[in-house]
C-alpha cells in the first residue's frame, strides 16, 4: 500500500490517498479539496477510487466531495447522512468493512463532533480532528472533552505504540509519541514533561 498526502490550504486540513498497488484501487480520506495534483495522482496509473472515508462533517474535510462525485462513483462512508445524502453509507459504532481490497476498521469517537469517526487500516489510524500530534480536538463543553479523552484512551491509546496517527491537521505521530508529548495527556506522563 502507498499513501499520498495532500494539504487543503483553505482549511489547512490533511487529505490522504491510499492506494492498493496490487489491484489499483484507492481510498481517499477527508477530501477537503480536490486539487489537480490529487486527480493527476489518481489518473496517472490510473487508480479506481473505490471509497471515501469521512472522519466528520466539517467543510475542511468534505468540501471536495462535490467534485469527486462528478468524476468518480466511490462508496462514501460517514456517520452523518448529510455528508453526501443518498450517496452516503452511514456507519455508527465500531465495525469493519472491506473497500478496494483493504480492510477498514471504523470506530465512533464522539466529542469533537457527534459524528467523529476514526479509521484503522493496518497499523495506521486516520483520526480527523479527534486527535492531533500535540492535542485533542476542540470541544464545546467540559463534558464533551471528558467523553473525547475517554474515547481516545479506550480506542486509540490502547493500540500498539508503533501505530501511526494520520490526523486531520498537522504532522503525523505515533501512539507512543501521543502518550509522551500530547498536552491533553501530560498529567499521565509527568516524567516526560520538558
Amino acid at each position: 500500500m502507498k499513501i499520498y498526502f495532500h494539504l487543503n490550504l483553505e482549511g489547512f486540513s490533511n487529505c490522504y490517498l491510499l492506494v492498493n498497488e496490487t489491484n489499483k484501487e484507492a481510498i481517499i480520506v477527508d477530501p477537503g479539496e480536490v486539487t489537480e495534483e490529487l486527480i493527476e495522482q489518481i489518473e496517472s496509473v490510473p487508480y479506481h477510487v473505490a471509497g471515501v472515508l469521512i472522519t466528520h462533517n466539517h467543510g475542511s474535510h468534505v468540501n471536495g466531495l462535490k467534485t469527486l462525485r462528478k468524476i468518480y462513483s466511490p462508496k462514501i462512508l460517514a456517520a452523518d447522512w448529510d455528508v453526501a445524502r443518498e450517496d452516503t453509507t452511514v456507519i455508527s459504532g465500531d465495525g469493519k468493512i472491506r473497500i478496494g481490497g483493504m480492510l477498514v476498521h471504523y470506530m465512533a469517537v464522539p466529542g469533537h463532533t457527534a459524528d467523529s469517526m476514526v479509521y484503522k487500516i493496518g497499523n495506521m489510524l486516520f483520526t480527523g480532528d479527534v486527535l492531533m500530534a500535540g492535542t485533542i480536538g476542540n470541544t464545546v463543553s467540559s463534558y464533551s472533552k471528558y467523553i473525547l479523552k475517554s474515547n481516545i484512551e479506550q480506542k486509540i491509546l490502547s493500540q500498539t505504540e508503533d501505530t501511526v496517527i494520520f490526523p486531520g491537521h498537522g504532522p503525523l505521530a505515533t501512539v507512543e509519541s501521543i502518550k509522551a508529548f500530547n498536552i491533553d495527556f501530560e498529567s499521565q506522563n509527568p516524567g516526560n514533561m520538558i
